[in-house]
Parts: C-alpha cells; structure tokens; sequence
C-alpha cells in the first residue's frame, strides 16, 4: 500500500492557500492528506460589495502562477487592476525629469507590468479551487498547542481536535505562531515608520499607471484600482500617520494631493483607512525536520515596491516544486535534506530583496544634498542602463 503523508499548512492566507492548491494539483496529490488551519473566519468576496482595503501588486509571474493552479480564472472573471506604466520620483524632482525613472509594459514587450488585486479576491478564487479537491478546510480555527510528537508533530486545536503532521508548514504571517512554537529566532530592523492606507478618488483618470514618489519622511505609493479610485500607500513618520487617520475627509484629501505632488491633481477620500507599523524582518533559518515558513512567517520587508505577495508565492511555488521531487524519489517530506533544498532556493534571495528594500527605503530618507545628488545620478543612468534595466524589471516582475 502506498504510504501517505500529512501536511498541515497553518494559515489561509494567499501563501498558505497557493500552497495548498498547488499541492493538491500536483502529481503527488495521491500521496498527501493536505489540512489548512486558519483561526479567522473563511473570508467571503462579493463582486457587488466595495474594493477592500488590503490590496497587493501581483506580478505577472504570480499571475501565472495563480492561473496553474486554476485561481486566475475566477480574478480575471471578477475585477482587477492591470497596470501598463509606472512611474518614480524623488520629492526634489518632478515625473517627468530625466532621473525620473519610467516603465512601460510595451517596452518589454509585455501587455502590462502586473496587476493590482484585492487580498479576499484572491483568498476566494483560491478557495474555490480547494473546495473542489480532498484538502481538508478549517476556519476559525485557531491552534492550542504544536509539539514534536517522534518524527511527527502534534497539533491541538482551540477547539479540542488534534492533527497530526509529517510536514507543518508555517505560513502564519509575521507573528507566526508556529515560528515561535518551534523555537526559530528572527533578525528584525524597525524602520520607524508607519504604513497608512486608504482609497482616493483621483481628479484625473491614473491610465493604469502605479506612482511611487520618495518623501522625505517615507515613500508614497499610488496604485490604480477597477473601480477607478487609486489605493495609497504613504510610510511616514508614526506621527504623521497619526494624524492621517484623525483626519476629517477634506483634510485627509489635501495632506495626500500635497504629498503626490498633484500628479492625479486634487485627491478625495473615499475609503475606510488603516495603519500598521512598518520593520523588516528575516528568520535565522526556514526549516527544521517536519517544519517550514513561507511568506511573512519567513520574512517581512518594506512595501515600498510591492514584493512581499510576490515573494510568498515564490515560496510557496519553490516549496511544492521541492515537496513534488521529493516524493517522486520516494523521500519523506518532512526531512531535514529534502527541506533544506527549499531554504537555499530562497532564504538568499528573500534577504537579498529584504536588505535592498531598506537601503532603498534609507537613500531617499537622507537630507544629504550630495548623497541627493548621487542619487539623481544613479536614477538616470539605471532609465539608460538599457540590457540591466531589462534584466532587473523583468526579475522584479518574475518573468525574467
């Protein structure tokens, strides 16, 4: 009799469920019993409600593969936010000068850079292809205990009822539960500054372009959204956040258009608002025999460029990749050997993005003039780069 295995993915967010999906689609389905722990309730999209807060920047590689595991179609069919152009400036210069730095999907022979989709959307059509499989579904769920148990884990839920796992796999977000559980340490880096969010209406159409301007006291990011409203981004000092979320409507609307520079012209509110403190974080290390982190269980970075979806979904694609071989070679999926493959595929490449998101993020806070002016100076030589800057937007958008 064949032997199966139990892997419990721990959080129901767009890592944990890609994961799951692409899993349960693989090759080796037969040989997995997959189980998906959330202690939130199962989120539920309405096409005909209004477009949430929590967005992400989906690269066109993360589309591709969301559309492997048969997701994309149900967001395609739904609504979302191609984006053709983006645009970035330093607060000293305008959109259009020289060292501003411009991308367009027709110069990379691309019908767009990426896409702007709502997180529910995409847990739901992630969650419609699950329901459609043997994958093992808890909601409001929340975990008691995990402990080691001989080879395998043993995981109690609030409830009373027990799993057990050959595989944990901690996609549980920054604060991961399992992380702590299992006793695997994190490097952190405060930034000192919080992420305010929100929605805007635009006075002019933002013609599928994403803005991304670097104030002093933290980047401002606009994205388009479907509805023709813009989703903002602002990391700023906590203070001024602050005051962003005190802020009557009309006061909220002038701080922003002051902020982009006008470059939609006056900004309205019209959204609900959030805020969350920002700091990159890494953990010392993705794995241990019967355990793995993905997504932000692994590592958190700055949102100043869109990244961390996309590197979730990396994670959780080199993950399955590594799992499928492994079991085609007869191996235990929870081995130390077999899940070291996965770190090494990743934990470089995560750390590299992690540590040139903060350096980034750091250049354009200084108030150095020549630092400033060096800075100019490297904008415009990357838009000639010609070659490099091929190769560095088509590795950012994961098609390179």
């Amino acid at each position: 009799m064949k032997q199966r295995f139990d892997i419990v993915v721990v959080g129901a967010g767009i890592t944990g469920l890609t994961l799951a999906a692409k899993l349960a689609s693989g090759a080796s389905r037969d040989s997995l019993r997959i189980t998906v722990l959330d202690g939130a309730e199962r989120p539920r999209f309405s096409p005909h409600d209004e477009v949430t807060l929590r967005v992400s920047a989906i690269a066109s590689g993360s589309a591709d593969l969301l559309d492997a595991v048969g997701a994309w179609q149900h967001v395609a069919a739904s609504r979302l936010s191609p984006y053709e152009r983006m645009r970035v400036w330093d607060a000293a210069d305008t959109p259009d000068s020289p060292s501003a730095l411009r991308f367009d999907a027709a110069e990379f022979a691309l019908p767009q850079l990426g896409f702007i989709v709502e997180n529910i959307l995409l847990q739901d059509a992630l969650l419609r292809e699950l329901d459609a499989t043997d994958v093992e579904l808890r909601f409001g769920s929340p975990i008691r205990s995990l402990r080691q148990s001989g080879q395998r884990y043993a995981v109690e839920l609030e409830d009373g009822v027990k799993r057990s796992a050959d595989l944990v796999v901690g996609a549980d977000g920054s604060r991961s539960f399992v992380r702590s559980a299992v006793g695997i340490e994190t490097r952190s880096w405060p930034y000192e500054q919080t992420a305010f969010v929100t929605h805007l209406c635009p006075e002019r159409e933002h013609r599928s372009t994403a803005w991304q301007r670097f104030l002093r006291d933290g980047p401002l990011g606009i994205l388009p959204l479907s509805d023709g409203k813009v989703s903002v981004v602002w990391s700023t000092k906590p203070h001024i956040a602050k005051r962003a979320m005190a802020a009557s409507d009309r006061e909220l609307g002038s701080m922003l258009t002051t902020a982009s520079d006008r470059v939609l012209g006056a900004l309205s509110a019209a959204g609900p608002r959030g805020a969350f403190p920002l700091g990159a974080q890494h953990a010392e290390r993705y794995v241990l025999p019967g355990v793995a982190l993905i997504g932000d269980a692994a590592h958190a970075i700055h949102p100043l460029a869109g990244q961390g979806a996309n590197l979730g979904l990396q994670d959780a694609q080199a993950l399955a990749e590594v799992l499928e071989t492994a079991l085609g070679q007869g191996l235990h999926p929870g081995d130390q050997p077999v899940l070291r493959r996965y770190e090494r595929a990743r934990k470089g490449a995560n750390a590299t993005m992690l540590h040139f998101m903060t350096g980034l993020n750091r250049l354009f806070a200084t108030d150095s003039r020549l630092i400033g002016e060096i800075r100019t100076t490297g904008m415009r030589m990357f838009n000639r780069s010609g070659p490099l800057r091929e190769h560095a937007v088509k590795v950012a958008l994961g098609v390179g």
